[in-house]
């Protein structure tokens, strides 16, 4: 359920955040950094993005950090995301999480999302977190 996803959880790992503001991942995160979201932006050629440390990779994070990831929010091509799935099942079975693989609008990657879910992750495909937030939270208003 998207509601319970955006409600509980509020440490983000953006993975593919870009350091261009006319990006869709920067308005992303910077969106989420707005509604009270923690960012951890993953960027291998960026070494700040909205004033948050970037880091290389998931595996690049300090322990501290990798301990309060609770989404892997991925703004990579569909031939990437095994790889970070990967690394997020890694730091799941090290540290209990993250909780939730989220591959942006227009990223499908079936085999990543079956190996996801067989880890015990929630995973939703192709769907905008910030548009998902921004719907969810009008509901609550109706």
């Amino acid at each position: 359920d998207l509601r319970e996803i955006l409600e509980k959880y509020k440490t983000v790992a953006i993975v593919g955040l870009s350091k261009d503001p006319s990006k869709d991942s920067y308005r992303v995160a910077l969106y989420l950094k707005s509604q009270g979201f923690r960012i951890v932006p993953i960027n291998p050629f960026a070494n700040e993005i909205l004033v948050e440390k970037s880091y290389k990779s998931l595996l690049d994070l300090p322990h501290y950090v990798q301990k309060s990831l609770e989404i892997v929010d991925i703004f990579r091509p569909p031939q990437e995301v095994l790889s970070i799935v990967e690394q997020a099942i890694k730091l799941k079975n090290a540290y209990g999480r993250p909780h939730v693989i989220w591959m942006q609008l227009g990223i499908f990657n079936e085999e990543a999302a079956q190996k996801a879910e067989k880890a015990g992750l929630t995973v939703v495909m192709d769907k905008c977190i910030m548009q998902e937030h921004r719907r969810i939270s009008m509901a609550k208003i109706d």
